[in-house]
């Protein structure tokens, strides 16, 4: 079951997240479909051999399997920054690269650093949303600074945009789970997550009609929302965060995306001349570095009285 929820995340959430691009969005489905089929085969390969490799042989399980799922997730959001201005043979190239970077930044997180990140605040969100943003920057050009047709949403229908923020919801406490100390019970990550997510969609709720004068919100800033809320409970949802305390990193985490595209994305579109055509830095990047440093905090507050020596 576990693997299950993870993979149907991997493909159906992140698959329909760029479902609202006006010019790109009939085919952003097959784009992610072709990428999480590369992906996994060549995430098979890369960390079979750096963690999975026994007897000169690769073992694959479930762990693997799941490992394969988090890595695509994190290359889909790399994805997302720079969807409409690559073809599918490139984005296979992005994939390519995108993926063992990822199986570096995760062996040098874990295994050398001895980083806790159960949900990918590090190794998913903030590494998938700064390595497309990267991606975009090398792939900028000049005569594109004046087009908005990569971030075009006013003619699409929120049909496959509402049913993949309903994957989000239903699956991302599992997502975030998944990987879970064994020592560890599963139900916080799965609580602290589901508190995230109901205080983030609640923040945007609340600002998106401050900032902006229409007032009316669509299903793609409350799907920002939720992939806000998830990212900042990736390193600290296995922690003794309390509801309190995820109800409160959650929504100022939904605060971000609304403020970030006011002011944010036109800054780094003007002076950093970094396209980023589904708002990554706002949903992943942003949410996944506070993320980071709650897990941070609260790793320095952990007492062996309160984990029962865990």
């Amino acid at each position: 079951p576990g693997f299950r929820d993870v993979h149907l995340q991997a493909l159906l959430g992140f698959g329909l997240l760029v479902a609202f691009l006006g010019r790109y969005g009939p085919g952003s489905m097959a784009i992610s479909i072709l990428v999480t089929a590369f992906a996994i085969q060549w995430t098979i390969l890369i960390q079979g051999f750096l963690y999975f490799f026994l007897n000169s042989k690769i073992s694959v399980g479930a762990q693997s399997m799941v490992s394969a799922d988090f890595c695509t997730a994190a290359v889909l959001i790399s994805a997302g920054a720079v969807l409409g201005r690559v073809n599918p043979v490139q984005m296979l190239l992005l994939t390519l690269l995108g993926v063992t970077l990822f199986t570096l930044n995760e062996y040098i997180l874990h295994s050398l650093m001895g980083v806790s990140d159960s949900g990918g605040s590090l190794t998913v969100h903030t590494f998938g949303a700064y390595f497309g943003l990267m991606v975009s920057r090398i792939l900028h050009q000049p005569h594109m600074d004046k087009s908005k047709e990569q971030q075009n949403t006013g003619h699409q229908p929120d049909g496959f945009t509402a049913v993949g923020t309903i994957y989000l919801w239903i699956f991302w406490p599992s997502f975030a789970s998944a990987t879970t100390a064994r020592d560890n019970p599963e139900p916080w990550a799965v609580l602290n997550t589901y508190f995230s997510l109901a205080a983030s969609t609640m923040a945007t709720f609340v600002l998106w009609p401050i900032l902006h004068e229409e007032g009316t919100l669509r299903t793609v800033q409350i799907q920002d929302a939720a992939l806000a809320g998830a990212a900042v409970m990736g390193m600290a949802g296995e922690m003794l965060v309390a509801p309190f305390g995820a109800l409160i990193a959650g929504f100022l985490a939904g605060l971000i995306p609304p403020l970030g595209f006011r002011f944010l994305t036109p800054i780094l579109c003007s002076r950093l001349k970094t396209q980023d055509a589904c708002g990554v830095h706002n949903v992943h990047g942003l949410p996944g570095i506070l993320g980071a440093l709650l897990g941070t905090l609260l790793t320095a507050l952990a007492t062996a009285d309160a984990y029962g020596g865990r």
